[in-house]
C-alpha cells in the first residue's frame, strides 16, 4: 500500500475517512445511550443486568473503560479501512506491486489542480525537465522541435517523409505514467552491426532504430499519414501525464551561417559547428501546430529549454506564429539555460551570450526571467569535453535584460546535466513567486 500517496493533501481520501470516523463515533454514542437507558429498565438482579454490566466494563475504573474502548475502536477503524482499500485496489494491482488506482486518483485530484505549463525545446534537456515537472502538475504540454535529421529519426524522415520522432519519443517516455518501465521499452534500440545505422548503404532492417521511433511511425501510418494525430494517439495509449505535441507537422531543415560567412545545413551538422552567427528554417512559411498554439495561449507558465541553444531551443521559436503566440501570452516566460556548454554550437558561450543569441533571433520581450545554475562542485565525467556555463550578467548592450534567477539545478553526479527533481523544484518556485506577485499587483490595482 502506498500510504504516502493516499495521505497526500488534496487527494480527497482523508476527509471521507474522517466522515466515516465521525459517523461511527455518533453511532457509538447512540449505542451508549441505549445501553444506559436499557440498564436502568432492567429488573434489578436479573440476568440482563449482569450481561450489560460485563459488556460495559463496569467492573473497571471509569477512565480506564474509556481508554480501552477508544483504543479498540480506533484499531478496528484503521484495520477496516485498510482492508477495504486492499479489497478495492488488489484487483487493479500491477504484477510489480504498483498501485495504479491511487496513482490515478493522485493525478486526477491533486496533479490536475497544478498550473498549466508549456515547455518548448528538444533533446535530453527537455525530457529531464518534464520528468521532474510531472510530479507537480499533469497540465503539461511539451512542444517539441522537428528539425532533427540524424540517427534513426533522420532515416525515418528520409524514407517515410515524416517529421523526426526522436525528441518526441524522449518526451513521451519522460511523461508516461509507467516510466521508467515504459521509458526502457520506448528507448530500446535494436543493435547495429559495427555501429552501422539502419537505412545506410551498409545497414538494413531494424538495426539502429528505437522502438519508440517505430511506434510513432506506425501510428502516423495508421492515421493515414496524419503525424499530429499519430502523436496524439500515442499520448493516449501510453497514458502520458499531459501531452506531447510536435511544433509542426512538417519536417523542418535548420540552416546556420558561421562567422566566416559560410553556411551549414542540417541539425546534425550544425550541432558540431563553432562560431554560429545566425540560424534559420526552411520552409520559411511553415504553419505551427494548432495544439501548440492553443497550449501557449492558455498557459500559466512557458518554459524555453533547457536544451541545445541553436538546435533544440531556437528551431521552435523561429516559427513566426509560435514566437508571436509567446509574445502575446499572459503567462510568465522563463528561459532555462544549459548548465554546460556543448562542443561545437555553444563552445565558449557564457550565460549572457546564450541569452543574447536567443533574443537576437526572436524579440527583446520574449522572456521575463532566466534560470541559471549556481552550483559548480558537481562531478565532472572523465569524458567531459565542455565547460560550465559562466555566470556573466547582464548581456552586453541589452537595454532591458530579463530578470536573473540563480538556483541549484545541476545533477551532483554529472556536471553536464540538469537534475530533474532540482530543476522542476526551481521552476515551480519561480512560478509560485511570480504568481504571488501578480496576485498582489491585482489586489493593489
Amino acid at each position: 500500500m502506498n500510504v504516502r500517496r493516499w495521505m497526500t493533501p488534496g487527494i480527497g481520501v482523508k476527509r471521507w475517512l474522517l466522515v466515516v470516523f465521525l459517523g461511527l463515533l455518533l453511532l457509538a454514542v447512540g449505542v451508549a445511550h441505549f445501553l444506559r437507558q436499557a440498564s436502568r429498565d432492567f429488573e434489578p438482579g436479573g440476568p440482563l443486568e449482569g450481561l450489560v454490566y460485563v459488556i460495559t466494563l463496569q467492573f473497571l475504573p471509569f477512565p480506564l473503560r474509556g481508554f480501552i474502548v477508544g483504543v479498540l475502536g480506533l484499531g478496528l477503524v484503521v484495520l477496516g479501512s485498510y482492508r477495504v482499500i486492499r479489497v478495492v485496489t488488489d484487483p487493479l494491482r500491477m504484477p510489480d506491486g504498483d498501485q495504479p488506482l491511487v496513482e490515478l486518483i493522485y493525478q486526477k485530484r491533486f496533479l490536475a489542480k497544478g498550473p498549466r505549463i508549456v515547455a518548448l525545446g528538444g533533446g535530453t534537456g527537455l525530457s529531464a525537465l518534464l520528468r521532474g515537472l510531472k510530479e507537480h502538475t499533469s497540465n503539461l504540454t511539451a512542444v517539441v522541435t522537428v528539425a532533427d535529421d540524424g540517427g534513426s529519426s533522420g532515416v525515418l524522415r528520409e524514407e517515410l517523409g515524416i517529421p523526426p520522432v526522436g525528441d518526441i519519443r524522449n518526451c513521451i517516455a519522460a511523461l508516461a505514467d509507467a516510466e521508467p518501465l515504459m521509458s526502457e521499452l520506448l528507448q530500446y534500440r535494436f543493435p547495429t552491426a559495427d555501429g552501422l545505422l539502419a537505412g545506410t548503404a551498409e545497414g538494413h532492417g531494424l538495426a539502429g532504430h528505437a522502438v519508440g521511433n517505430l511506434l510513432l511511425a506506425a501510428m502516423t501510418a495508421i492515421e493515414g499519414g496524419d503525424f499530429e494525430e499519430g502523436v496524439r494517439r500515442l499520448n493516449r495509449i501510453l497514458a502520458v501525464r499531459g501531452q506531447v505535441v510536435p511544433v509542426s507537422a512538417v519536417p523542418l531543415t535548420l540552416h546556420a551561417r558561421i562567422a566566416s560567412g559560410d553556411t551549414v545545413a542540417g541539425q546534425s551538422r550544425i550541432m558540431r559547428t563553432e562560431g554560429i552567427d545566425r540560424v534559420w528554417l526552411t520552409p520559411d512559411d511553415v504553419e505551427a501546430s494548432e495544439d501548440a498554439l492553443t497550449a501557449i495561449a492558455e498557459a500559466d507558465l512557458i518554459v524555453l529549454g533547457p536544451g541545445s541553444l541553436y538546435t533544440s531551443v531556437l528551431p521552435s521559436l523561429l516559427i513566426p506564429s509560435v514566437r508571436d503566440a509567446i509574445l502575446t501570452a499572459n503567462a510568465t516566460r522563463l528561459y532555462v539555460c544549459n548548465v554546460a556548454t556543448q562542443e561545437g554550437e555553444t563552445a565558449g558561450l557564457d550565460l549572457s551570450a546564450h541569452v543574447a543569441a536567443l533574443i537576437a533571433h526572436t524579440s527583446p520581450g520574449l522572456i521575463d526571467l532566466v534560470l541559471a545554475n549556481n552550483r559548480f562542485d558537481a562531478r565532472i565525467p572523465s569524458d567531459y569535453h565542455a565547460e560550465t556555463v559562466r555566470l556573466a550578467w547582464p548581456p552586453v548592450g541589452m537595454r532591458s535584460a530579463p530578470r536573473l534567477v540563480l538556483d541549484d539545478v545541476v545533477d551532483p553526479e554529472n556536471a553536464h546535466h540538469h537534475d530533474p527533481v532540482r530543476l522542476a523544484s526551481a521552476v515551480m518556485r519561480v512560478y509560485e513567486r511570480e504568481s504571488s506577485s501578480r496576485r498582489r499587483a491585482v489586489r493593489t490595482a
